[in-house]
């Protein structure tokens, strides 16, 4: 069963349709959409400050979201991917992202709607991503735009993400 626990009296909330995995983590001041995950050994963890999900995204195995104490929330807009062990930190995410695999984002960053953070990139402190960009390396920099061919990629994840959801919380083993 996952771990779900108040934090100073103030305990997550969460949405309609709301998928947690069985060994997922999520504590304190998180309020979360409709129609979210969080997937096996993700961690979100709203103790220092709070964190805020909005419909449609999905937190996947692995992922840690957190933030700094009294200083640096989080907050994550709607369709938005947060992929395999990354690590999303005091900071904004905007509307239709795609955070990358092993990716992180750090306090006070913005990443602007409809940009993809590219696996293993790091976006310092402070950064903001533009919106309809690629950024990708260490430091994170912008690559090129989000090209036509990648346009559908953020509804595309998040309703495969909603899909999978319904493999655990309703036996529906449609592919």
């Amino acid at each position: 069963m996952a771990l779900i626990l108040p934090v100073r009296g103030i305990e997550p909330t969460f949405g309609e349709n709301c998928f947690i995995a069985d060994n997922a983590t999520v504590v304190g001041e998180v309020t979360m959409g409709k129609n979210c995950s969080v997937w096996f050994n993700a961690v979100v963890r709203g103790d220092v400050h709070s964190i805020t999900i909005g419909d449609n995204s999905n937190i996947q195995d692995g992922a840690v979201i957190h933030c700094t104490y009294k200083k640096s929330n989080v907050v994550i807009g709607d369709n938005v991917s947060i992929a395999h062990n990354a690590v999303v930190h005091g900071c904004a995410i905007e509307d239709n992202v795609l955070i990358g695999m092993g990716a992180i984002v750090m306090d006070d960053a913005v990443v602007k709607s409809g940009s993809i953070v590219a696996a293993g990139a790091v976006v310092l402190a402070k950064t903001v991503v533009e919106s309809g960009f690629i950024y990708a390396g260490t430091p994170a920099k912008k690559i090129k735009p989000v090209g036509e061919e990648l346009q559908g990629v953020f509804s595309k994840t998040a309703n495969n993400y909603i899909k999978y959801a319904k493999w655990f919380t309703e036996g529906n083993m449609e592919y």
